[in-house]
């Protein structure tokens, strides 16, 4: 938890010192597209705040309110960074769009503009790949959209900054809005996938196919060394950097209370080392009516397999 809040603090100093220098020299410069990305840097800036309350809010342990904790604050804040986003991507248009129809291109100093680009890209990239690295490690919603947003900070700022080196050298001042249109539309892009990432846990949405195939593999084991029958009603869902899984082993007739609880342990300690934050909970049933009918499915070693039905593995 330390490492997160480190991380989203970094996020919020960097964003800051972004904001500041973009406005200032956008203001100076009276390019519309170092300004917008100064606008964009403050909804990063905003989206820092929202992922480092976040993360201290989603790490308070369960209480009366929340009895399955606090992990989706962190799904919220990330919708509400991509809806962030998508706002500034609209006023960054609206400012870009009436430049053009007013034919407004006053003086551009763009020598300022690209050394502070430059400045952003590199920032940028070294904050958002320490984020996506602890957002991974701790399996943070909030870190990782604050990470999507630096990412798309620094595509956008390469893109303002090409618009730039054009104008030093051809003087055709009209680049400086059109880029910043597309730049707009880049981040619209980022904020809606942002939303739609986001809105999938909120929703309680199954885990991904590749930690559900991880679940079934060790399932899977179980069956083949013959400690359990088989399963089903395998269900999962996402809270921040919780994991719910459920589901039901069918188990041995003449099975004690005591070696099934020991079965679902080796089960549970499992599933836990792959993925981690895992909350399991197993439902264990008795084989099907054939073998109790015939009342000799009794194992008293786990690993001798049942001569008396096909089904029993």
């Amino acid at each position: 938890m330390n490492n997160k809040i480190k991380a989203a603090g970094i996020s919020i100093i960097s964003n800051t010192i972004l904001v500041l220098s973009k406005l200032i020299v956008g203001i100076f410069t009276n390019s519309i597209s170092i300004i917008s990305e100064a606008v964009h840097s403050l909804v990063d800036l905003l989206a820092s705040f929202i992922a480092f309350i976040a993360v201290k809010i989603s790490s308070n342990p369960a209480d009366e309110d929340h009895q399955y904790g606090h992990g989706k604050f962190e799904e919220v804040s990330g919708f509400i960074e991509g809806f962030l986003i998508i706002l500034a991507a609209f006023y960054i248009i609206y400012e870009s769009v009436e430049k053009l129809i007013n034919k407004n291109f006053d003086y551009i100093d763009s020598f300022l503009g690209i050394i502070v680009m430059s400045i952003s890209i590199v920032a940028n990239i070294l904050v958002s790949k320490y984020l996506f690295k602890v957002a991974k490690e701790t399996d943070s919603i909030a870190l990782h959209a604050d990470a999507e947003h630096l990412r798309t900070d620094v595509i956008t700022s390469a893109g303002v900054l090409i618009a730039l080196i054009c104008i030093k050298i051809t003087g055709i001042k009209i680049f400086d809005p059109i880029v910043a249109i597309l730049v707009g539309l880049l981040i619209i892009k980022a904020g809606l996938n942002l939303c739609i990432d986001s809105s999938k846990n909120i929703l309680d949405s199954s885990l991904s196919k590749a930690n559900l195939e991880d679940i079934k593999k060790i399932l899977k084991s179980y069956c083949s060394i013959q400690k359990i029958i088989s399963f089903n009603n395998l269900k999962t869902r996402k809270s921040g950097p919780n994991k719910f899984i459920e589901f039901t082993i069918v188990l041995p007739k003449g099975l004690r209370i005591k070696e099934a609880h020991i079965i679902c342990d080796e089960i549970e300690i499992e599933l836990k080392n792959i993925l981690f934050n895992s909350s399991v909970t197993i439902h264990t049933e008795p084989c099907n009516n054939e073998c109790l009918k015939l009342n000799k499915c009794s194992h008293q070693n786990l690993q001798e397999k049942c001569h008396y039905h096909k089904e029993c593995f």
